[in-house]
């Protein structure tokens, strides 16, 4: 048995996400890998997300998803600032919601 490698356990997170083709098998994997709570909490923040790329105000994601001002303000700096997953990932939701996805 290997000791624990931190960023071999990254990358083997990464690796693991990158082979599920279906919402199904993904929401069973954060079902056993999360708490309710940290699932919940990720699906607010990029809904989050959503919403500031769509333009609405702090004020009205706030008043809409009960997030903390802190917790959007990250979202909002990851969106702006980030490595680029929200970017990236996010805009692509939001792009087949309207209708304008590019495939």
């Amino acid at each position: 048995m290997e000791k624990f490698d931190k960023i071999k356990a990254h990358k083997d997170l990464y690796d693991c996400f990158s082979k599920i083709d279906n919402p199904e098998d993904i929401e069973k994997l954060l079902a056993d890998l999360c708490t309710f709570n940290e699932v919940e909490q990720m699906a607010q923040r990029l809904h989050c997300a959503k919403l500031l790329l769509q333009g609405c105000t702090y004020n009205k994601i706030i008043e809409l998803t009960d997030i903390s001002s802190a917790t959007l303000s990250r979202v909002s700096r990851c969106l702006r600032h980030g490595s680029g997953g929200y970017s990236k990932v996010v805009k692509k939701l939001v792009d087949e919601e309207n209708g304008s996805s590019d495939k």
